[in-house]
């Protein structure tokens, strides 16, 4: 399955909350979840029983939406979160803020991760002095993570770091404004991370 690229607002209200894909405009008090917060269409407003697999489901759409994933990139996601040491669920998660396109995202570089990821794929970011295209690249704790310098004029990464003043920046970051390059200082614990998900509902969802 593709990439979901069409109205992100309706998307936002079919499924009740924020994805953080329209970062300006939320902050500007103009989001159209917070003006109708109910599912878009004529039967919208009517309350509909959920099934366990619809419930498990929704979990799923709402980590796909909001990180800017295919149904394959999650599954491998899934995988590797199941291989690996530890409760699955906050595997999951780690290996998401793990991704260079949600890091560019986390130091402020980008107001939204569809942004993240386009500046990731236009050769605009480099990995410890490297241009990295691929968003899905895991970072590892240590790398810097900057700007290239024919882009740090860029007005919407120039915006975006402005706008950080309002949202902050996550703790496991150490970002210079001024030249434009964070650290990333260590893989965030699943208590630091705010989601509007149940990654156990995921968890369960693949693993039938």
């Amino acid at each position: 399955m593709a990439r979901y690229t069409g109205p992100v607002e309706k998307l936002e209200r079919r499924l009740g909350v924020s994805l953080d894909m329209k970062g300006e405009r939320r902050l500007a008090g103009k989001s159209a979840l917070d003006k109708r917060p109910y599912a878009p269409g004529q039967h919208g407003q009517r309350k509909t029983k959920v099934s366990e697999y619809g419930t498990q489901l929704r979990e799923k759409q709402k980590v796909k939406f909001m990180y800017g994933l295919s149904e394959k990139q999650t599954r491998k996601l899934y995988d590797d979160a199941s291989r690996a040491s530890g409760n699955a669920g906050e595997n999951f998660i780690k290996l998401l803020e793990r991704r260079l396109d949600n890091v560019v995202y986390r130091m402020g570089f980008a107001t939204t991760r569809r942004f993240a990821r386009q500046l990731v794929n236009h050769g605009h970011i480099l990995v410890d002095g490297a241009r990295v295209g691929i968003p899905s690249y895991r970072v590892k704790a240590g790398q810097k993570i900057e700007v290239c310098e024919k882009s740090r004029n860029n007005p919407q990464i120039i915006r975006s770091l402005e706008l950080t003043n309002q949202t902050g920046i996550s703790p496991w970051v150490d970002v210079d404004k001024e030249k434009l390059f964070g650290i990333f200082t260590r893989i965030p614990e699943r208590s630091e991370v705010t989601l509007p998900v149940d990654e156990r509902l995921i968890i369960e969802f693949y693993s039938k």
